[in-house]
């Protein structure tokens, strides 16, 4: 064999060795990944039949039923709805009444309408006058928009609702808002003939029907009391509704439970102070019970009170009733 045959078969063997190498690694790596994959699948196999595969038997289901049944039976349901409740309407009386721009251009062109119409040596005590005037006015049109549920041509319902709790609850902040904000007038009284310790009241009738002899109407009094219906939602369109109110709670009341016999009602238009967290508004009607009915604030809010309440008016403005037994 030549030279030249040596060299091609020391070629083609060393090819054929090179393959068959590459062919043994090729199956050996191959293999691993099998082994790899099988051991995993194995494993999540035997994962999948350890969660899934337990099994409980009726009297298990039967305890597991009366563990849930004794852990829902413990919730204190009532206290929680409360609070939840309560929660809610704190939230709300505490919410800013926001009018947009052109309701407060609004108020303010209506306001200065009336205004102008003065005469030019009116007094700041007939200004305040003419201004509430217009409130008291302003809140009747809106409420019958509202009644009727009747959108003007410059008004919508929901801007109505907006306006009334504005000019309700919040009047002092929009006045200041929209820059038509009045001071308050100090009127130089006269010295008069009464004896010392005496105060005098404006005792206007209360507002809406006449109040019932036995309903004992009491103004500028708030009595204390176990609370047996709470005002903050419930109200009444005048002080004998809510007089009429406590004496049905008290004839429909069951044998153990509270009967009604105080009635405590906030005339004012404005709303009626009191020394909570909460924003009592007109026409809330409260429902109490005591066995021994006691005042709790009357005619005036002593001076150490108001020091102590800044925002506490001068007269209370509450009206109260016990009813007669």
């Amino acid at each position: 064999m030549g030279v030249q045959g040596r060299v091609l078969l020391k070629w083609v063997s060393s090819k054929r060795i090179t393959f068959i190498v590459c062919s043994i690694n090729a199956v050996v790596a191959l293999y691993v990944l099998h082994c790899l994959y099988s051991s995993i699948y194995v494993y999540s196999s035997s994962s999948n039949f350890s969660e899934f595969d337990i099994k409980y038997t009726p009297d298990d289901i039967s305890k597991m039923e009366v563990s849930l049944q004794i852990r829902e039976a413990s919730e204190p349901r009532e206290l929680i709805e409360a609070v939840k409740n309560f929660t809610t309407i704190l939230a709300e009386r505490r919410r800013k009444p926001r009018l947009p721009l052109h309701l407060k251009q609004l108020i303010r062109d209506e306001i200065l309408k009336q205004l102008k119409s003065l005469p030019a040596n009116t007094s700041l005590i007939e200004q305040r006058e003419a201004v509430e005037s217009w409130r008291r006015m302003k809140l009747h049109e809106l409420n019958v928009v509202l009644s009727e549920n009747n959108a003007t041509v410059i008004i919508s319902t929901d801007e109505a609702a907006l306006l009334v709790k504005a000019l309700q609850s919040k009047w002092s902040i929009v006045m200041e808002e929209i820059g038509l904000w009045i001071p308050p007038v100090i009127i130089n009284q006269e010295p008069d003939d009464k004896p010392p310790g005496v105060d005098e009241f404006d005792d206007y009738p209360l507002p809406g029907k006449p109040v019932p002899l036995k309903c004992n109407a009491e103004l500028h009094t708030d009595y204390g009391g176990a609370a047996v219906k709470w005002g903050l939602t419930h109200h009444k369109e005048s002080a004998a509704d809510c007089c009429q109110a406590c004496l049905d709670q008290a004839k429909r009341a069951k044998p153990g439970e509270m009967k009604c016999n105080i009635w405590v009602y906030c005339p004012s238009e404005t709303g009626c102070h009191s020394p909570d967290i909460y924003e009592h508004k007109n026409q809330e009607c409260w429902l109490k019970y005591a066995e021994h009915p006691k005042v709790t604030f009357k005619d005036k809010y002593s001076d150490s009170y108001r020091n102590a309440h800044p925002t506490a008016p001068l007269v209370v403005p509450w009206a109260s009733g016990v009813i007669s037994s």
